[in-house]
């Protein structure tokens, strides 16, 4: 099928119309890609608390919208001035960025100064267009993350399109675009955390068992693991914890400096959460970094103790999609994968892409860790 055919006939794909959804498998059309565009035959796509958010608009993205942001594929063409992909190549898409801005230029794409014009506006940032229209020709915003993947096409930028190896499992590789990359990029990337280290995890839902994972493949040897749920600390022992606490139950600060003494040399938090992320400052021993990765409320206000911060040399930080570098750090992560070295695959359970809501109320729920929707073939 050409890309003329292609942009002529309607696909399914997962319409948000309202404020709270629901989804809504509709037929849309696409355009064709630009000189710096690639079209992507969407294989299968991750779901993500970013999704719910938009969805709900506690991110005010414009509606009507296609969601999705962790979507893996194969490349169905490219526009004019793309080299850097061709058709056939397996890909994961990620986050969008400038490439301009001093953040990107440094080497920090993450933190593009215009990251929410180029994955929230709903818009290409260029001129305002959209990749997307609906069955009554009217434009449908889109471009989410650069992607807007929950169909079974998408148009990404050069930019946001990762070529990754065609021996692993393309199906399951989604989530490693944003959820997965953000908790392992976090403890390998912005936190450092090495060998004989100290980590807590405040948190264990897939992003926090991501970073669980990495602590774990880098030789931390104290790592704890701290939430409400008791399945999901069940399963960051099997995936490398080597201390859980149900804060339900115990305090973790008094558990992490029960068991370390001094506190952890690293945490992360990824609930949003204010009065977690206070704790995961406490946890700290003199010296400790934390990393804020999880969305908070808008107008949410931390409330830190100054003096334990000052006198301690604590450090706390936000971290974006685990301040990393996709097109090098999502093919590492694979690579570990393939070595028995990070097994996400633990994390995921798999949904037909007309159970798209159902896959969105188990992750409310916390019944599914990690949900990725089938869409279309390999």
């Amino acid at each position: 099928m050409s890309t003329q055919q292609f942009a002529e006939r309607g696909f399914r794909a997962a319409v948000v119309r309202q404020k709270g959804g629901p989804f809504r498998i509709e037929s849309v059309n696409i355009t064709q890609p630009h000189h710096n565009e690639v079209l992507v035959r969407v294989v299968a796509t991750g779901m993500c608390h970013t999704d719910m958010v938009a969805r709900d608009q506690i991110y005010p993205v414009p509606h009507p919208i296609v969601l999705g942001h962790e979507g893996a594929g194969i490349v169905e063409a490219v526009g004019e001035n793309v080299t850097k992909v061709k058709k056939g190549d397996h890909v994961v898409l990620t986050f969008h960025s400038c490439g301009a801005c001093r953040p990107c230029q440094e080497g920090h794409p993450a933190y593009c100064e215009n990251f929410n014009d180029y994955n929230f506006s709903g818009a290409r940032p260029d001129d305002g267009s959209h990749a997307l229209c609906g069955h009554d020709q009217a434009p449908l915003n889109d471009r989410f993350f650069g992607q807007s993947s929950f169909g079974a096409y998408a148009i990404a930028n050069v930019r946001n399109v990762v070529k990754v190896r065609k021996d692993a499992p393309l199906e399951l590789l989604g989530p490693l675009g944003c959820g997965i990359q953000t908790g392992a990029g976090t403890v390998l990337n912005a936190l450092n955390v090495g060998p004989g280290a100290s980590f807590a995890a405040f948190g264990a839902g897939a992003v926090g068992l991501s970073a669980v994972m990495a602590a774990a493949a880098v030789g931390a040897t104290t790592i704890f693991a701290i939430d409400v749920v008791s399945s999901r600390l069940e399963l960051a022992r099997q995936l490398g914890a080597t201390h859980v606490v149900n804060s339900a139950d115990d305090d973790p600060v008094e558990v992490i400096r029960a068991v370390t003494g001094k506190g952890v040399d690293f945490a992360m938090d990824s609930t949003g959460i204010t009065s977690v992320i206070r704790n995961a400052a406490l946890a700290l021993r003199p010296t400790g970094a934390a990393a804020i990765v999880g969305a908070s409320k808008p107008g949410a206000v931390l409330d830190l103790d100054v003096n334990d911060l000052m006198q301690n040399v604590k450090s706390v930080r936000g971290v974006v999609e685990g301040d990393s570098i996709p097109d090098v750090f999502i093919p590492k992560l694979i690579d570990l994968y393939l070595a028995g070295r990070f097994p996400f695959d633990k994390l995921v359970k798999f949904y037909a892409f007309d159970q798209i809501n159902e896959a969105a109320a188990d992750s409310e729920k916390g019944v599914t860790l990690k949900p990725i929707i089938r869409i279309g073939e390999i």
